[in-house]
């Protein structure tokens, strides 16, 4: 590698590391949507319940996306 290489690799893991946190955003908020979508279709009278615990655990996993975004990204101009 030639030191022009490696002098950025820092910013390109970081780069690599904030993709991920949008993949890993994405496929969580799919999963805890589709399992609402499940759970109301086998008992649509707990609607309500399962949206307040939904929308809990979209924010928490968009806080963790966010949080991680905001790490990689001050690796990079940090």
């Amino acid at each position: 590698m030639t030191p022009e290489t490696t002098s950025h690799l820092g910013q390109i893991s970081a780069a690599a590391g904030m993709g991920l946190s949008v993949v890993g955003l994405g496929v969580g908020v799919g999963l805890i949507f589709a399992s609402f979508i499940q759970g109301i279709a086998r008992q649509p009278e707990l609607e309500g319940k399962l949206m307040t615990w939904t929308l809990v655990g979209a924010a928490i996993v968009e806080g963790i996306a966010i949080f991680a975004a905001i790490m990689c990204f001050l690796a990079i101009h940090g």
